[in-house]
């Protein structure tokens, strides 16, 4: 019979973006309550990585540690570890898998080294990163998925590849840069804020999210006149992330000041 956490939990995200993934990691969560060991996820977007913590958080007896291959993966694998197990976990089972093409000839996006995965048949849930230069994608995967990755993927688009295992310890830590915003706004909508942190007017912002371009805290936004809050993430397909860093308040005609940080 399901734990009164695990009913809780998949309640609060049934009908959302999150649903299918708050019931994999409360079944994981559940199984590790049983055993007082550890078990570990697959790969989580940020939102997912924000369930797993919720989920940690309605379990006192785990806790939850993420690892993506590198220093600032935007996509993790959460491993849930009870209080009580004595030993020291394994790895993340993590691999990196190298292509590379003639870049002189070549221009391959994240858009077509995704959509090769996918086409081979792979998850997304098994891959994490996909860090793309001009002319080599560095993969994130499963362990197990690795060696598929070395003797299938030899074409990404109409451009041949070549692959091999590459170190993690190759991958430089992400450096994000930022750059801060001061803004005055109408509202806290969000099509006001997006339009704000991402310099453009509000009408485009609106025809943005009709399109399902940006996302709230990593869930779709249903609707222009959505309101978000201080620490608030703006993601928009194709231009970054925005955080809503400070609200600080209204001006004397009636506006109200923002900061907001672009991450570039």
């Amino acid at each position: 019979m399901a734990s009164e956490q695990k009913e809780k939990l998949i309640r609060f995200y049934k009908g959302t973006e999150g649903e299918e993934t708050v019931i994999k990691l409360v079944d994981l969560a559940e199984a590790v309550s049983r055993s007082q060991k550890f078990r570990m996820s697959e790969f989580l977007d940020p939102f997912g990585q924000e369930i797993a913590e919720t989920v940690a958080a309605n379990y006192g007896s785990l806790h939850v540690d993420f690892n993506g291959g590198y220093q600032g993966a935007e996509r993790n694998r959460a491993m849930y570890i009870h209080e009580d197990f004595m030993g020291t976990p394994g790895g993340f089972d993590i691999d990196c898998i190298e292509a590379r093409w003639n870049g002189q000839f070549a221009r391959l996006s994240h858009r077509d080294v995704l959509g090769a995965l996918m086409g081979l048949g792979i998850e997304r849930d098994r891959i994490g990163d996909l860090l793309v230069t001009n002319d080599s994608v560095k993969i994130l995967c499963d362990k197990k998925m690795a060696e598929y990755l070395l003797a299938n993927l030899t074409q990404i688009g109409a451009v041949g590849v070549s692959c091999e295992r590459a170190e993690l310890s190759s991958i430089a830590p992400k450096e994000e840069r930022c750059k801060e915003i001061r803004a005055t706004v109408a509202s806290l909508r969000v099509d006001s804020i997006a339009a704000s942190g991402f310099g453009s007017s509000r009408s485009r912002a609106a025809a943005d999210i009709a399109a399902d371009k940006l996302k709230l805290n990593w869930q779709p936004v249903k609707s222009a006149s959505q309101t978000v809050k201080e620490g608030d993430i703006l993601s928009m397909r194709g231009r970054g992330r925005l955080e809503v860093a400070e609200v600080r308040g209204t001006t004397k005609k009636g506006r109200t000041v923002v900061v907001l940080k672009r991450y570039l």
